[in-house]
């Protein structure tokens, strides 16, 4: 093979290296069903569990079981009831869920401790680590359902979780709880994963999902959203399906206290927590306190990032050559456009005041994020920037993006419309179109 057969794998290492730095010792707590360990999911599940903790992530691993319980209630002739996505835990319900339980908690402390030679786990069998993290009270009487044995969580043991997590064990939680007195509950395994990612003040709560995450009416993947756009989607019950109707509420009132990130990812994707972590676009759907995407004036440090975000598109023709030392003297004129700290789109402004008029040049977003409104929240940015400065039309020249500006109101023009001195620098052998907007 030669060299450059690994270019794709070379760059996705590489642009890796980021998110290993910054997540090297932080925690993420990872909330699954049982079914995650039907069939192959659960072997995937381990061997990317295992490359998270090699580089240094501190891994809480919460474990849901419900179609075992289900499984183990059949076997035995027990009905199952529900009120509100919560199972009524009778006492006979809750031998079944022991019982189911402690079979999977197993199951999952040997997937965990695999080491064998040619394996992605090879030389990597992780120490586990289990207890009573969890104290629970009961849940009661609930619109005159007794739920008995169903519980809640009344506090999560922080500190020896955090020891346990320092002294490099994979921490792996049943959603069970022990009163005071001596009871066991069984409590939700989505409230276990949010309490603790709450308490241990993680970077991220995963929950593996039946679905890429939220979908908008068009049936595409939402991405990102903030925690009061993620309510007022639950609300409406937009995009979501049973499995993100239990997960969603906790996701939010995560972010909400002060968990970085709540990703819903799908459980049936291989590689999918590996995808989420490790790139800038991620695979599911990210809930955070605060947006993302933020458009700012840019700045010299911008350079590098303005140069790769333009660089395919003047290689292509859509976009005039400019090189980096003009870039440099005219970076006031620029704005970029952050997702998650990465420059992921810019636009540029030259002014002809004399006219009331500016030219909106380099509008530029990188491939990944372009079904994501961010050419319109850049072109919204530039039009504000121009109104501020008193100037009344805005103006392109292009060859490729016709289409894209005459959708947003832009309407094509000779060009004799253009400014004077913008009209003496017109490049006839380029024949760019010219469009114009009254802002």
């Amino acid at each position: 093979m030669k060299s450059t057969d690994f270019s794709a794998f070379v760059t996705s290492v590489r642009h890796s290296a980021p998110y290993v730095h910054a997540f090297r010792k932080r925690t993420f707590v990872i909330g699954f069903g049982g079914e995650v360990m039907q069939g192959d999911m659960a072997l995937r599940l381990a061997h990317d569990c295992n490359l998270l903790a090699s580089l240094g992530i501190h891994l809480v691993l919460v474990a849901g079981a419900r179609p075992q319980i289900e499984a183990e209630m059949d076997a035995r002739g027990l009905p199952s009831r529900y009120h509100k996505g919560l199972r009524v835990t009778d006492g006979p319900a809750l031998e079944c869920a022991k019982r189911a339980m402690g079979a999977l908690c197993v199951d999952i402390q040997a997937l965990l401790s695999q080491g064998l030679p040619d394996t992605p786990m090879a030389g990597g069998a992780m120490r586990v680590a289990m207890g009573n993290f969890i104290t629970a009270k009961p849940v009661g009487v609930v619109d005159g359902v007794d739920f008995q044995y169903t519980g809640a969580v009344r506090k999560v043991a922080a500190d020896s979780l955090a020891r346990a997590l320092e002294d490099h064990h994979v921490v792996l939680i049943a959603p069970f709880g022990v009163s005071p007195s001596g009871e066991v509950f069984n409590l939700s395994m989505e409230e276990v994963a949010e309490r603790v990612a709450v308490a241990l003040s993680a970077v991220k709560l995963i929950y593996l999902c039946d679905a890429p995450g939220v979908v908008d009416d068009a049936g595409q993947l939402v991405s990102a959203m903030t925690a009061d756009e993620a309510q007022r989607w639950l609300g409406e019950g937009r995009g979501i399906t049973e499995d993100l109707g239990l997960y969603l509420p906790y996701a939010i009132r995560a972010v909400q206290n002060g968990v970085q990130r709540a990703h819903l990812i799908d459980r049936d994707v291989d590689g999918a927590l590996l995808v989420e972590v490790f790139t800038p676009a991620g695979i599911g759907t990210v809930i955070t306190e605060q947006s993302l995407a933020r458009v700012r004036d840019a700045v010299p440090e911008d350079v590098g990032g303005i140069v790769r975000l333009i660089a395919p598109l003047e290689a292509d023709g859509t976009l005039v050559p400019r090189g980096r030392e003009l870039l440099e003297m005219e970076i006031d004129r620029f704005a970029v456009l952050e997702h998650d700290g990465a420059v992921v789109g810019c636009a540029a402004l030259y002014p002809f005041s004399d006219e009331a008029v500016a030219e909106l040049s380099c509008v530029a977003v990188m491939p990944m994020y372009r079904q994501r409104g961010f050419g319109e929240i850049m072109l919204a940015h530039m039009v504000q920037r121009a109104q501020r400065a008193g100037l009344k039309k805005l103006f392109v020249l292009t060859t490729r993006t016709a289409h894209w500006f005459i959708e947003r109101g832009f309407r094509e023009v000779g060009v004799d419309a253009l400014p004077t001195r913008k009209r003496m620098l017109y490049n006839m052998q380029r024949r760019s179109k010219v469009f114009i907007k009254e802002i």
